[in-house]
């Protein structure tokens, strides 16, 4: 899970660092939990973008990932850890007693050969996932469902964990990777641990080519455009946007401005906002 830096062979290489993949034990995915994967780029039914800067990328295909846990009371052993083409934290092939195989998001410390159990009374133990109420204060956890049986919707990225820090009633308290502080259901399920690939917020794309890799195409700034495409556009020379704070194409407030809706249902479940 380290990084590898570049020297500066060419431009490209300047800057350019890539994950190791060290932990990576298997290179081909498991046949049955891949499916495909449509890339709309950016489009509606009708052809026309409606989300700018997409397309392009890599062909790859869609790995089915187990964010329910479902699995209750069945020990499942850790057969290898891949790379996944569609998220930056690595996943772990399961090898249910069943007979059952089954992709998760995989936590650190967590290598091949351990055994995993979900349900309430499976042992407090990196990859296990038990109802919030089961899982003692201070525990990092992830992959946490905001509704119960729904499947972890919440704190999935690499390198991040969500933290217990009080237990009241029907409902329990973390502080999540955001600084955001909020209360879940106690019946909600998730998993222990933190997720691995911690660095990947370390690396640094290099070139803009890989980006495109990614299916992200270039991003052009307002000013530099004409005024009937953006409202920052216009001027002689290097002029100023002209408004009292940055705008959107379609005259929106931008850079700072918060666009939660203020009577959203779940605000009354949130504590502290993040930061």
């Amino acid at each position: 899970m380290a990084i590898r830096l570049y020297k500066a062979y060419t431009p490209g290489t300047r800057n350019r660092t890539v994950s190791t993949f060290s932990e990576i034990t298997k290179c081909k995915p498991e046949k049955k939990l891949i499916i495909k994967k449509h890339c709309k780029k950016g489009r509606n039914n009708r052809g026309v973008i409606t989300s700018r800067h997409r397309g392009g990328g890599h062909k790859k295909k869609y790995r089915i990932i187990d964010f329910k846990r479902n699995k209750i009371n069945i020990l499942g052993r850790v057969a290898s850890i891949e790379y996944d083409p569609n998220r930056n934290a690595r996943i772990a092939l399961i090898n249910y007693k069943d007979g059952e195989k089954k992709y998760i998001l995989h936590p650190r410390t967590l290598v091949v050969g351990n055994t995993i159990m979900s349900g309430e009374n499976a042992p407090i133990e990196v990859g296990n996932a038990l109802p919030l109420e089961r899982i003692p204060l201070g525990t990092a956890v992830h992959n946490i469902e905001i509704q119960s049986k729904k499947g972890g919707q919440i704190v999935r990225a690499a390198g991040t964990y969500a933290q217990i820090v009080a237990k009241e009633g029907l409902f329990t308290t973390l502080k999540l990777p955001s600084g955001e502080v909020r209360t879940i259901n106690k019946k909600c399920y998730a998993t222990i641990g933190q997720i691995s690939n911690i660095d990947a917020s370390n690396i640094s794309i290099g070139k803009a080519g890989r980006n495109r890799w990614l299916g992200k195409r270039p991003q052009v700034r307002g000013v530099a455009m004409n005024p009937v495409d953006h409202p920052h556009g216009g001027g002689e020379g290097k002029s100023p946007i002209g408004k009292t704070h940055p705008v959107t194409p379609w005259g929106k407030p931008a850079l700072g401005e918060k666009t939660r809706k203020k009577h959203k249902y779940s605000n009354k479940y949130i504590l502290r906002r993040r930061k």
